[in-house]
């Protein structure tokens, strides 16, 4: 199981070696933290809660701050099921190095909000004949029902509210990584708006990231060792004590 949060950009066309052009979604993915780590025992399920996106700590509500202690704050928090034997622990960071080129991922996202909607464009109705004594009635629904019931039944197609619904699209291609800007080239299109926040995620592989516990021994030990050298590398400069008049006069050759 391999999962990350990130954010939609913009979209691009990349070429093959062997010269197919391929359009690809540009996604800011990562860097990502686990917030939590919950387990069956004590949760009822065995899932991992992932931070995204940097926050200012004053945005924060007491509880989250509780929350996120030692942690920095993030924007976005998202859970994702984890095999109990996934070896991470709070605050483990990592980012996209953990897909592969040609990994097969799902993207979950929210899609752009459309607003009041008629039945041609919210459902694909054809409309209506334009002549033969219709007026005003081209992109009208039609009947929605019988008159002998006196209601309308559930589920008859009108218009409405459109778009701003979360949407999955699964088995897409990852053609490309980029680990210095932290971003994913997604082949195809993903759901959302620019900006957009997006789950990507794969059954496939597992998350292998350096601990946070370790990393930090690893700072202290470079630090520790780096004073050492500096320690070793001091030099105590000489102090230069004048000479009096009656040393000069001593040490002066008698005429």
């Amino acid at each position: 199981m391999k999962c990350i949060l990130g954010t939609k950009k913009t979209m691009t066309q990349i070429f093959r070696e062997d010269g197919t052009v391929v359009p690809v979604t540009r996604v800011q993915a990562g860097p990502c933290v686990v917030t939590q780590v919950k387990t069956v025992k004590r949760d009822g399920v065995s899932a991992l809660q992932i931070g995204f996106g940097p926050q200012k700590a004053f945005r924060l509500t007491k509880p989250l701050k509780g929350h996120l202690k030692d942690i920095d704050a993030v924007r976005h928090m998202r859970d994702f099921r984890a095999p109990e034997d996934h070896g991470l622990s709070r605050g483990d960071s990592f980012t996209v190095s953990i897909f592969s080129e040609g990994d097969r991922v799902e993207v979950v996202g929210v899609s752009k909000g459309k607003g009041f909607q008629g039945v041609v464009k919210r459902h694909g109705f054809r409309g209506a004949p334009a002549s033969h004594g219709h007026k005003d009635q081209l992109r009208m629904p039609g009947s929605i029902g019988a008159g002998g019931v006196q209601r309308v039944f559930k589920g008859v197609r009108m218009g409405g509210h459109m778009g701003d619904q979360q949407v999955t699209v699964k088995n897409l291609e990852i053609v490309g990584i980029d680990e210095e800007k932290n971003e994913l080239l997604i082949k195809g299109a993903v759901p959302g708006a620019f900006g957009g926040l997006l789950i990507i995620s794969t059954e496939e592989g597992t998350i292998e990231v350096a601990h946070a516990a370790e990393t930090k021994a690893d700072a202290t030990d470079e630090l520790v060792d780096d004073t050492k050298k500096e320690e070793r590398t001091e030099v105590t400069p000489e102090t230069k004590v004048e000479e009096t008049p009656e040393e000069k006069k001593e040490e002066a050759p008698a005429a």
